[in-house]
């Protein structure tokens, strides 16, 4: 803390931050060339731009400024990236840029960007490709796509472009309106082909198609011509894995390239252009449909020859058995004559001997028949003479088995076995008995076999053996 005493020398933030601005400029004159990814362009409406600017090292940012491309040197910048990279600057690119520091009052440090190397672009994105071939190699998946199975007529194709690419109209023309008539199922899966967001998308596609794979028998990527930066996201790992181990043969026809990407090397097979590609699938429809229709020409061919001699050999064959039936005919019909002629002799034959043999027969029959009468006869005499006595015999059995029923039911008459001195006591009209108890005071019947008595009953004694 300062004394009373003291008096300190005061300065403005404008006299600091002019100073500052200032020592650097001092320092810091001239320009130099510096390597660093650029993160975002920001640019204004003005023209102008205010990237950032940063290194990465494993994955982690180290180091990061702001930029800033004033409009005129930005035009001037972009047209030489398309004059040599044929695409204008994008963003997430690690750009070779000779830049000059600049502080200013009001908005700080930064890097004014006055030019960028487009060459070095190119060899980034040539490192990239390597980086990514050699991963692939080391894990072994390069060539998996390329093992799969292709489909022997690949009808369902699932293809992934943008909607107004010139290439998908190309690839469309050539499918659609082939002189064959072939006929191609087809499903766009849209997606951006270049910049930041085709990773992004082309991945997101896949992942649908895999989804619903059953239903397509390959995919397609296809796009327009583009330089080696147009196609730097085809060099991205994360993509080119994505489609090295899909599940279905994957075909692309990316861009006239000189230099082959990834993408184009692991897929299962690459067309220079949309229109190239769209030929390769017409002729594996060629491949079979001409060894095809060549077959189904020569099967004619041979089944027109076959016909011919075969309607020569069944003429002749027709002739042969119409001579033999012929022959056959004439001489059974002189053998049918004959044993006609022998059939009849030996059916008169044997009618005769038959009729002989009924002469003899109706002769016996008629002996035999009046012996059998006369034995008959002497029998129902016989039996008319018994009848009178059997018919007595039995009569006078049955009266004695009568007369002894009739005694016995007579016997069991209750009249005669009240006479025998029994007698029979009822109460209310019912015979006593173990159910039909008499009480003290009640009165019962008694009846014998000559009067009935009245009687009430003053006592009841049980016997001994109940």
């Amino acid at each position: 803390m300062l004394s009373m005493s003291e008096t300190p020398k005061i300065f403005t933030l404008k006299q600091v931050v002019g100073s500052i601005r200032k020592t650097l400029e001092d320092r810091y004159h001239q320009t130099y060339w510096v390597k660093a990814e650029m993160h975002k362009l920001n640019r204004f409406p003005s023209g102008h731009c205010f990237p950032e600017l940063l290194q990465k090292e494993d994955g982690k940012i180290v180091a990061q400024i702001s930029g800033a491309i004033w409009k005129h040197n930005y035009e001037r910048i972009n047209q030489r990236f398309i004059s040599v990279v044929k695409e204008p600057l994008k963003e997430d690119t690690t750009l070779l840029m000779n830049v000059k520091i600049s502080f200013h009052e009001l908005y700080g440090l930064s890097l004014q960007i006055v030019d960028i190397d487009p060459s070095y672009a190119l060899g980034e994105l040539q490192k990239e490709r390597q980086e990514t071939l050699k991963r692939l190699q080391k894990e072994g998946i390069i060539a998996k796509n390329q093992q799969l199975d292709f489909p022997l007529l690949p009808k369902r194709i699932a293809i992934i472009s943008a909607e107004s690419s010139k290439g998908l109209s190309d690839f469309m023309q050539v499918i659609d309106n082939n002189q064959w008539n072939y006929k191609f199922f087809t499903m766009l899966f849209p997606a951006y082909l270049q910049g930041d967001q085709a990773v992004r998308t082309i991945i997101t596609q896949l992942k649908q198609i895999e989804r619903v794979k059953d239903h397509f028998d390959a995919v397609v990527i296809v796009r327009g011509g583009g330089g080696e930066v147009g196609l730097s996201c085809y060099n991205n790992y994360t993509l080119c894995k994505e489609i090295a181990l899909f599940s279905l043969p994957i075909l692309t026809g990316i861009g006239h390239s000189t230099n082959m990407t990834v993408a184009e090397m692991v897929a299962f097979r690459n067309a220079i252009t949309p229109t190239e590609l769209g030929d390769f699938l017409l002729q594996t429809f060629h491949s079979f449909s001409v060894p095809l229709n060549d077959a189904t020409k020569n099967i004619l061919v041979h089944s027109k020859a076959l016909l011919t001699n075969t309607n020569h050999l069944l003429r002749k064959e027709s002739t042969a058995v119409k001579n033999g039936a012929m022959r056959s005919l004439i001489s059974n019909r002189h053998a049918m004559i004959r044993l006609t002629q022998k059939l009849a002799r030996t059916t008169n034959i044997s009618i005769q001997q038959s009729q002989q043999q009924l002469q003899r027969s109706k002769y016996d029959f008629g002996r035999v028949s009046i012996g059998l009468l006369r034995e008959y006869n002497h029998h129902l005499s016989t039996s008319t003479n018994q009848l009178p006595h059997l018919t007595n015999t039995m009569i006078q059995k049955n009266q004695s088995n009568l007369n002894q029923l009739t005694q016995s039911v007579r016997l069991m008459d209750p009249l005669n076995v009240l006479k025998r001195g029994y007698s029979i006591t009822t109460i209310n009209g019912k015979t006593i008995n173990a159910s039909n108890e008499p009480k003290s005071g009640e009165r019962v019947t008694t009846r014998t076999a000559i009067f009935t008595l009245e009687s009430e009953v003053t006592s009841i004694t049980k016997s001994a053996d109940e």
